[in-house]
């Protein structure tokens, strides 16, 4: 979180807009939330241009729960398929969770390369008869992040929880796009459904209630309570974005933050390395090696990071090695400590 956020919020936390009350304390029902539910959502169809035909959801449950609600939504039967285009380990729990309710082919799995690469989409094994086509457009674990758009024939449903807002998206090329906006949007609590609306009411007879994007749809986000005070941060985070000159601040931001570590990493001699193929790297989570895996110098490396104040650097404890996350509230001066540091442990460890 940029820390202007983090301290408009703390002189907010017990008296919002002089109304005596916190946001956390707000019925969800009150003036005061609804008015800061409708800023939030009219901003964010103003930052990411959605257009008027999709519904703007704000839910619970986290991205995790849209694994489940993808299908249930979009499937119509469980003789139905769904296409999964898995290039990390969140796209492979996405598929695994739509053979609950339905069928779900792999169009694409990448996993016997470590999920390193994207392969090109004539290599791709798409079923035109699909109910839909899903991908994840950023892979945290692995380090892996689309470039483009995937087409595909069917409707195409996008995970866009690590890099929402952090570049432009063509909706319109999407029946659904979700993302929880715990990465770069927010705290944890809130998660963002953008759905077309001639996807809604076409959910299976046994989609729970709490599923149901035309429940939420037709109750304005509010069939249970939402998550409140996630959605009040999230407003207060657009508003930031749109004075920042909105979505392309981040977009430039990112691409100046990766290539400082990449070029690093690049330029190294070999002392770095990075295991993900250069067309799919990910601006968000940079994965990196030492002396291609050694792993006694990558705990030093973790170790004398912290004494430089640089914390959680650790690879994903499937994969291992060192692993940057540059998430939008990573300012480059943090960039720039963690290069300066790499470029003197390789100084002094390169013997």
């Amino acid at each position: 979180m940029p820390v202007e956020i983090l301290e408009q919020a703390a002189a907010e936390m017990t008296n919002w807009n002089g109304s005596g009350m916190s946001t956390m304390e707000m019925s969800h029902r009150s003036k005061e939330f609804v008015g800061i539910y409708n800023e939030c959502e009219a901003n964010l169809r103003e930052i990411m241009n959605v257009p008027a035909n999709y519904k703007i959801l704000m839910l619970q449950g986290g991205a995790t729960s849209q694994f489940a609600a993808v299908p249930l939504n979009l499937l119509g039967s469980t003789e139905a398929t769904g296409d999964y285009i898995v290039t990390g380990q969140w796209g492979d729990k996405a598929a695994k969770e739509c053979q609950k309710y339905g069928k779900a082919t792999r169009a694409v799995d990448t996993k016997p390369t470590k999920y390193t690469i994207i392969p090109p989409p004539e290599e791709w094994n798409l079923n035109g008869n699909a109910a839909f086509a899903h991908y994840c457009a950023n892979e945290t674990v692995n380090g892996v992040e689309f470039k483009y758009t995937p087409e595909v024939t069917v409707p195409l449903v996008g995970d866009i929880s690590s890099n929402f807002l952090s570049k432009p998206v063509d909706i319109e090329k999407h029946v659904m796009l979700y993302a929880g906006a715990q990465k770069n949007a927010g705290p944890a609590g809130v998660t963002v459904c953008m759905v077309r609306e001639d996807a809604l009411g076409k959910e299976m007879p046994i989609c729970p209630s709490a599923l149901s994007w035309k429940a939420y749809a037709d109750a304005d986000s509010m069939y249970n309570t939402p998550p409140c005070y996630a959605i009040y941060m999230m407003g207060l985070y657009l508003k930031y974005t749109k004075q920042k000159g909105g979505i392309q601040f981040w977009d430039e931001l990112a691409d100046k933050k990766s290539a400082a570590v990449y070029d690093t990493v690049d330029g190294s001699d070999g002392f770095y390395g990075c295991p993900i193929d250069k067309g799919c790297r990910s601006r968000m989570n940079l994965p990196f090696v030492i002396k291609g895996g050694d792993e006694v110098l990558e705990k030093k490396f973790l170790e004398d990071a912290k004494k430089s104040k640089l914390f959680t650097l650790a690879g994903h404890r499937s994969v291992g090695g060192i692993r940057a996350s540059l998430y939008n509230g990573m300012p480059l001066e943090g960039v720039d400590a963690l290069v300066n540091f790499m470029k003197s442990f390789q100084s002094e460890n390169s013997a």
